[in-house]
Protein backbone atom coordinates (compact mmCIF):
# COMPACT_ATOMS: atom_id res chain seq x y z
CA UNK A 1 0.00 0.00 0.00
CA UNK A 2 3.05 2.34 1.08
CA UNK A 3 4.96 1.66 -1.84
CA UNK A 4 1.74 2.51 -3.68
CA UNK A 5 0.78 5.61 -2.74
CA UNK A 6 5.11 6.60 -2.98
CA UNK A 7 4.35 5.56 -6.40
CA UNK A 8 1.42 8.37 -7.69
CA UNK A 9 2.91 10.92 -5.49
CA UNK A 10 6.14 10.65 -6.84
CA UNK A 11 5.61 10.00 -10.89
CA UNK A 12 2.73 12.34 -10.34
CA UNK A 13 0.27 10.59 -12.11
CA UNK A 14 -3.80 10.36 -12.16
CA UNK A 15 -4.87 7.87 -9.34
CA UNK A 16 -6.24 6.11 -11.64
CA UNK A 17 -2.94 5.22 -13.45
CA UNK A 18 -1.46 3.12 -10.77
CA UNK A 19 -0.67 0.21 -11.94
CA UNK A 20 -2.31 -2.94 -11.03
CA UNK A 21 1.19 -4.55 -10.39
CA UNK A 22 1.05 -2.76 -6.81
CA UNK A 23 -2.12 -5.12 -5.84
CA UNK A 24 -4.19 -2.81 -4.30
CA UNK A 25 -7.38 -1.04 -6.03
CA UNK A 26 -6.83 2.58 -6.94
CA UNK A 27 -10.33 3.88 -4.36
CA UNK A 28 -8.29 1.85 -1.47
CA UNK A 29 -5.11 3.20 -2.39
CA UNK A 30 -6.57 7.22 -2.49
CA UNK A 31 -8.73 6.68 0.71
CA UNK A 32 -5.56 5.14 2.45
CA UNK A 33 -3.98 8.31 1.32
CA UNK A 34 -6.43 10.43 2.40
CA UNK A 35 -6.87 8.98 5.85
CA UNK A 36 -2.70 8.94 6.41
CA UNK A 37 -2.73 12.86 5.50
CA UNK A 38 -5.58 13.76 7.63
CA UNK A 39 -3.96 11.53 10.61
CA UNK A 40 -0.58 14.01 9.77
CA UNK A 41 1.28 10.80 8.81
CA UNK A 42 3.63 12.50 5.98
CA UNK A 43 4.27 15.68 8.64
CA UNK A 44 5.77 12.88 10.56
CA UNK A 45 8.16 10.79 8.23
CA UNK A 46 9.00 14.11 7.94
CA UNK A 47 10.07 15.25 10.79
CA UNK A 48 11.41 12.00 11.67
CA UNK A 49 13.54 11.64 8.54
CA UNK A 50 15.11 15.68 9.62
CA UNK A 51 15.74 14.56 12.89
CA UNK A 52 18.00 11.44 11.46
CA UNK A 53 19.57 13.41 9.27
CA UNK A 54 20.07 16.20 11.52
CA UNK A 55 21.73 13.92 14.28
CA UNK A 56 24.22 12.72 11.71
CA UNK A 57 25.08 16.48 10.55
CA UNK A 58 23.70 15.72 6.90
CA UNK A 59 20.78 18.74 7.27
CA UNK A 60 22.30 22.46 6.69
CA UNK A 61 19.50 24.32 9.26
CA UNK A 62 20.17 27.55 7.60
CA UNK A 63 18.45 26.76 4.36
CA UNK A 64 15.72 25.28 5.59
CA UNK A 65 12.56 26.94 5.17
CA UNK A 66 8.91 26.74 6.18
CA UNK A 67 7.46 27.64 2.84
CA UNK A 68 5.58 24.23 2.59
CA UNK A 69 3.19 25.39 5.01
CA UNK A 70 1.62 27.99 2.55
CA UNK A 71 1.13 25.11 0.31
CA UNK A 72 -2.46 22.44 0.02
CA UNK A 73 -2.36 19.77 2.17
CA UNK A 74 -1.54 17.35 -0.90
CA UNK A 75 1.39 19.11 -2.14
CA UNK A 76 2.94 19.04 1.40
CA UNK A 77 2.34 15.35 2.01
CA UNK A 78 3.94 14.94 -1.85
CA UNK A 79 7.09 17.16 -0.75
CA UNK A 80 7.42 15.88 2.68
CA UNK A 81 7.17 12.17 0.52
CA UNK A 82 9.62 12.95 -1.90
CA UNK A 83 12.15 14.94 0.79
CA UNK A 84 12.14 11.75 3.00
CA UNK A 85 13.24 9.70 -0.27
CA UNK A 86 15.52 11.76 -1.48
CA UNK A 87 17.35 12.49 1.55
CA UNK A 88 17.21 8.42 2.80
CA UNK A 89 18.71 7.58 -0.57
CA UNK A 90 21.99 9.81 0.75
CA UNK A 91 22.09 8.26 4.03
CA UNK A 92 25.17 6.07 4.85
CA UNK A 93 25.01 2.50 4.80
Amino acid sequence: MFTAIVFVLTIGCAWRMLPRSFGVAVPTAHRRFADWTKAGLWTRIHHAVLDRLGEQGLVDWSRLTTRWERHARHYLAFATLATALTCCKKLPT
